[in-house]
């Protein structure tokens, strides 16, 4: 078991209803939970399948150098990057637009 934390941004309301069988949501969009490995997995199949225009980020504990890994889906200026074994976030410059 490790502790889990999902984030959703503009996802389908039957996706949040799916997710609040396995996690609680404690904030609008934001589920957390105590969940395994193999139900880690099929809830990041099932935000995969779902997520349509949204966004998601997916957060857990890992016996990795930072203690934590994570993944995405869809669109968000925030994009996940490797560093020297390390996952950091990077921040995608803003579209300004012409003029």
């Amino acid at each position: 078991m490790s502790f889990l934390v999902v984030v959703t941004e503009n996802v389908p309301p039957r996706l949040r209803g799916r997710l609040a069988i396995w996690l609680l949501e404690v904030r609008s969009g934001v589920y957390i939970g105590d969940v395994s490995r193999r139900t880690r997995e099929m809830i990041w199949q099932q935000l995969d399948a779902g997520h349509e225009e949204g966004n998601v980020v997916m957060a857990w504990a890992s016996n990795s150098e930072s203690g934590y890994d994570f993944q995405t889906l869809g669109a968000n200026r925030r994009e996940p990057i490797d560093y020297d074994g390390l996952r950091l976030v990077a921040f995608s410059p803003l579209e300004i637009p012409d003029l």
